[in-house]
């Protein structure tokens, strides 16, 4: 941490609004006596922790506002510092005002995340989990909240924990033939130690497979609504969020940019995008629309692609199948205009594997739909209470940890030396030390507590 532990800072803890509640921290030794020298009631140094009190604040005899005050003293606080949060009215002018008095009085402005820091560096908990509580603050949808709070509960941490002890019981042990390099002796079973990083080889491979997972719990599902014009992709999109947010017509080509916005399915929040129909044109702006769609349909997570049952052909919609194959990208077909549907348009389509009939403006089969982007998304696994990586660092340093632990076990293969052995397995429990901040630098600190917010 580039600044002491000895400081106390102040930040607005939550946002002030008329008629609300404003609450402003601190934490750090002073905190206590800093706001009793502006505090008007009892003698707050001598106070029980959690306890609540009833005064005034004041800067000299001006009363700024009436106040409950809140005692949180050391270790039993979120930064096991002392910690004092001060309940006032929710007037900005207030809160400034308060804010400007403690600063008199010797403390300084937290920075961004400062408090979540100062929790990880006193060993409140570990780096994972302070990330999460970035993720728990920010969470906006059901399943996002409930992977943030198992991280933060330490659900994620404790998988790691046990990874790396394991590991450093073998390191030792190749550690200590080292000192003993003349003797040639073998204090780690060579077997053992295959044994030990294959399972741990499967157990990061798991874990690195839930990110896609993770990363749609985290981020929602941008999913792109496309078809040919007049498949319906407009009337869906309103179905779907039931509102007229995309302009209705049985003129082709009305959509011309891509229109979007989100609705929560089943704890997961999806981002539909409606986009301009696929077709050859010489409309100069339809053109345009039509290669934004496919600059869209590059960059989703997830496509539905809307079939015309009343007036598509069976041979275009087999060339699109194969063009969607082609991207790589999770697809869903949608029989659209079931009223309307050609008998053999509809049987083709009732063929591809996990495909939908519907009818977009009657709503018919809108809930089968609903249900069938959750399968793909596969939210379902989430659900057994596994471990779930959401966050791309963790990710990064579980692909790297996977590679040392191969690096491991073509050396135990091709019968290197301990020398060797341990220095894979050292940066092995490197990678993983990075996850939970049993090995960080200022500059990764830095970097993660910048994106809180401040007062957090």
């Amino acid at each position: 941490m580039s600044h002491p532990l000895s400081d106390t800072i102040v930040a607005l803890s939550t946002a002030p609004g008329v008629g609300a509640i404003g609450v402003i921290r601190l934490s750090g030794p002073e905190a206590v006596t800093i706001t009793n020298k502006v505090f008007k009631g009892k003698d707050l140094t001598i106070q029980a922790s959690h306890t609540i009190h009833f005064g005034t604040i004041r800067d000299d005899d001006k009363i700024i506002d009436e106040v409950l005050v809140s005692l949180f003293i050391a270790p039993k606080s979120f930064t096991k510092e002392n910690v004092v949060e001060i309940s006032c009215h929710g007037s900005p002018f207030i809160l400034k005002q308060v804010i400007k008095v403690l600063l008199v009085n010797g403390a300084r402005l937290a920075k961004a995340g400062e408090f979540t820091q100062r929790a990880f560096i006193n060993g409140q908990f570990d780096l994972a989990q302070a990330e999460a509580v970035a993720d728990l603050i920010n969470a906006d949808s059901e399943a996002s909240h409930e992977a943030a709070m198992n991280q933060m509960r330490g659900g994620f941490s404790e998988q790691i924990k046990q990874l790396r002890e394991e590991l450093i019981h073998f390191a030792s042990m190749v550690e200590l033939e080292l000192d003993f390099a003349e003797e040639d002796v073998e204090f780690a079973d060579r077997d053992d130690l295959k044994k030990l990083i294959t399972d741990l080889q499967r157990v990061i491979v798991k874990l690195i497979s839930s990110f896609d997972l993770g990363n749609v719990i985290k981020n929602g599902v941008p999913t792109v609504i496309a078809g040919k014009p007049n498949a319906g992709k407009s009337t869906l999109l309103n179905a779907l969020l039931n509102e007229e947010k995309a302009i209705v017509s049985d003129i082709a080509g009305t959509t011309r940019d891509f229109i979007e916005d989100e609705m929560n399915l089943g704890g997961i929040n999806f981002r539909f995008i409606d986009t301009a129909g696929l077709r050859e044109t010489t409309d100069t702006i339809e053109a345009m629309g039509v290669k934004r769609t496919q600059e869209q349909m590059k960059k989703a997570s997830l496509i539905i692609y809307l079939v015309d049952m009343a007036n598509d052909s069976v041979v275009e919609i087999h060339k699109e199948i194969n063009k969607l194959e082609n991207l790589g990208i999770p697809f869903v077909v949608v029989g659209n205009k079931l009223d309307k549907a050609q008998p053999a348009l509809k049987e083709a389509i009732e063929k591809i594997k996990g495909s939908v009939l519907i009818s977009a403006g009657s709503q018919e089969n809108l809930e089968v739909l609903k249900d069938r982007l959750l399968e793909v998304v596969n939210l379902d696994n989430f659900k057994t209470g596994d471990v779930v990586v959401t966050n791309i660092r963790h990710y990064d340093n579980l692909l790297k940890t996977r590679d040392a632990l191969q690096d491991v076990l073509n050396g135990l293969d091709l019968n290197v030396t301990g020398d060797f052995l341990a220095m894979d397995i050292r940066q092995s429990l490197h990678y993983l030390g990075e996850i939970t901040g049993e090995i960080t630098t200022d500059d990764l600190l830095a970097n993660i507590f910048s994106k809180f917010c401040i007062g957090k």
